[in-house]
């Protein structure tokens, strides 16, 4: 009897053990994916264009608050807006395009990043191609809209931007937008010299192209590609094409949709809302629940047990 008696005793320690460490399990993983939205949330707040709105050169300061944003970080050298989007950023550049992938505007570590020109590239744009790179980001943030733009009503609604350098504003009219491979050195070629080969790479830009319109583009022009990952392909990544031009194109207006302004239609908005969550928290919120139900499955198991040893007299 002594011994059934301590068998009692081990069977009824294990399972409170166990039950400890189920349910510190649960408490861990939820607390961990607490932890990791808390953190996901604060890099898409870093990435958000109004962190740096008090910096983007106006002509009422004459590019005052600019200066104090290259007074922080030297290697900020323009402003680019897409007119019809929130891509409205300072514009860095290194001395090799992978110290602005981890790196903000004002030079500070950030997983988001910041907008930068390929290294190869004049800083005054005065080459005949310049690229731009940014992460393509949800919340549209950096470049997480240029995506938006293989919808050919998307492409034809926003036609127009402005990149700020050498002390002034200049237009942005885009023709074209393409869907390629990272390792397309055909495109990815930055500042391409010789008018056959700015023949050559104008040319296969509009034969790549997804939708393009004829605005007149010749190699005389200078022209900036804007490049991000895409989410449709491995590697694959969208690149908006624009002209530049030495007049800046003024922002459309805010258009008045009922009592909201730039109201959007209600099944879009939930769909935002649907991709914006993470495929590591839905993960996580199956294993909470999953250790819930094994907890509950164990706690109902040791009650059904107790009340089988009362009615026995065990």
């Amino acid at each position: 009897m002594k011994k059934v008696a301590i068998g009692k005793v081990a069977v009824k320690t294990t399972n409170g053990i166990i039950n400890i460490i189920v349910l510190t399990a649960i408490i861990l993983v939820i607390a961990y994916a607490c932890y990791a939205l808390w953190d996901s949330n604060q890099i898409y707040q870093a990435a958000d264009k109004s962190q740096y709105e008090v910096y983007k050169p106006t002509e009422v300061d004459e590019g005052r608050s600019f200066k104090e944003l290259q007074s922080l970080n030297a290697e900020v050298i323009s402003w680019l807006s897409v007119h019809g989007t929130n891509i409205d950023y300072p514009v860095t550049q290194g001395q090799d395009n992978m110290k602005y992938v981890n790196t903000d505007a004002e030079g500070l570590y950030s997983l988001s990043g910041s907008i930068f020109l390929d290294y190869k590239n004049s800083k005054v744009f005065s080459d005949f191609n310049s690229i731009l790179y940014g992460h393509h980001m949800e919340k549209k943030t950096m470049f997480g809209e240029l995506g938006t733009f293989s919808d050919i009503d998307v492409f034809n609604s926003n036609l127009y931007g402005n990149l700020y350098f050498d002390g002034k504003d200049h237009g942005i009219e885009f023709f074209a937008f393409l869907h390629t491979d990272a390792y397309d050195n055909s495109v990815f070629k930055a500042n391409v010299v010789g008018e056959d080969m700015r023949q050559e790479y104008l040319d296969n830009l509009f034969s790549k192209a997804l939708h393009k319109r004829d605005i007149g583009v010749t190699i005389q022009d200078r022209i900036v590609l804007l490049s991000t990952c895409s989410t449709s392909s491995t590697n694959g990544r969208d690149i908006l094409i624009g002209r530049i031009s030495g007049e800046a194109y003024e922002a459309p207006a805010m258009t008045v949709q009922g009592d909201n302004m730039n109201e959007e239609p209600d099944n879009e908005v939930v769909e935002c809302r649907v991709t914006e969550v993470p495929l590591w928290a839905v993960l996580l919120l199956l294993a909470s629940i999953s250790l819930l139900f094994v907890f509950a499955t164990r706690l109902a198991m040791d009650r059904n047990n107790a009340r089988k040893k009362t009615t026995s007299g065990a």
